[in-house]
């Protein structure tokens, strides 16, 4: 059995990754400092209330746990919240975690998976996009998460950190036994937000453009289910744990294809009609920003790795997000 910090383990992803690793039969410190995390979210593992900005509470918890590995989930990121307020994102993503980077190579702590981000890329030159693919963030959360790859290469050089970032679009779903799932305020993903037009919690759902190069017209995403991202940072972690990787080593995550936000729909409008809901739809117009088409490669990950993801179809997605979303009433 090992031992792992989880740094926003009380938030949408951090909280699944906690209970796979809990059920793998490994100890887990939850650090969250409950901005975005929910306590309820925390049901594995010890959970401490307090942030990566003290420097004393960092100190505290290398010096009382040994810790095998640590996973980071803990970053701001609204890409329109970025915009407006960049600062807050380079004081959390960027600052914050060299504070944890740094209480690691104090303490010899040489495994850290982190959670970042497919805005890295920003706008694609070619879908699907692979590792090779050029990083040139648009936006600050996207850059600062670049920040912190760029960082955790020279820690790998000068400290013998070893790291794995792992990027993604869009983590959805929620855990299939029903007793954890997505409950962001406000929310700003498409398949919850759906989903409650259909419970009730919102009037409708707005299509923002139907005029984009794609077959439907509508936006086109890479959906990962939430436990398929979270065996994949199982499976980084175990790699370095065994020995088996070493360095500052970066894989992309994704479904392996797109849905549009016209499928997502109609998908949702199926599984709801099964308990008597319907659901609105309004049209908007585009939001400046939006690209046409965003997939990940992630054929790499899958080869090096050998991840595999389980949930692949778009109705199992949602339908495990539809029981979560019924559980909340």
């Amino acid at each position: 059995m090992s031992k792992f910090l989880v740094v926003g383990g009380a938030g949408y992803i951090g909280s699944h990754m906690v209970k796979q690793l809990s059920r793998a039969g490994h100890s887990v410190v939850v650090l969250d400092n409950l901005t975005t995390g929910f306590r309820e979210l925390a049901r594995y593992g010890e959970l401490v209330v307090g942030d990566l900005a003290d420097l004393n509470l960092l100190e505290r918890l290398f010096s009382e746990h040994a810790f095998d590995g640590v996973m980071h989930f803990a970053a701001a990121s609204l890409v329109g919240e970025s915009m407006q307020d960049p600062g807050k994102y380079y004081r959390n993503n960027v600052a914050n975690t060299l504070n944890l980077l740094d209480a690691m190579v104090r303490h010899g702590v040489t495994s850290f998976i982190f959670s970042s981000t497919a805005a890295t890329f920003g706008e694609p030159e070619y879908v699907p996009i692979d590792e090779s693919h050029s990083q040139r963030p648009i936006n600050p959360y996207g850059a600062s998460k670049l920040m912190v790859e760029q960082m955790l290469q020279d820690y790998a050089v000068a400290y013998g950190l070893n790291s794995v970032s792992l990027r993604y679009f869009n983590a959805c779903g929620a855990d299939p036994e029903g007793e954890l799932g997505e409950c962001h305020d406000p929310e700003t993903h498409l398949i919850p937000l759906v989903l409650q037009a259909a419970s009730g919690k919102r009037d409708a759902i707005t299509v923002f453009g139907r005029d984009y190069p794609t077959e439907d017209g509508t936006c086109v995403r890479d959906y990962i289910h939430i436990e398929d991202l979270c065996s994949a940072h199982a499976l980084a972690l175990d790699a370095f744990v065994s020995g088996n990787k070493q360095g500052a080593l970066a894989y992309n995550l994704g479904n392996g294809q797109g849905y549009s936000v016209q499928e997502v729909i109609e998908a949702v409008q199926r599984v709801v009609a099964e308990d008597g809901r319907e659901l609105k739809v309004v049209e908007g117009e585009r939001r400046q920003g939006d690209p046409g088409v965003l997939v990940a490669n992630a054929a790499l990950a899958k080869q090096e790795l050998g991840w595999q993801p389980k949930y692949t179809e778009l109705e199992t997605i949602v339908r495990h997000a539809w029981q979560w979303e019924k559980s909340r009433g």
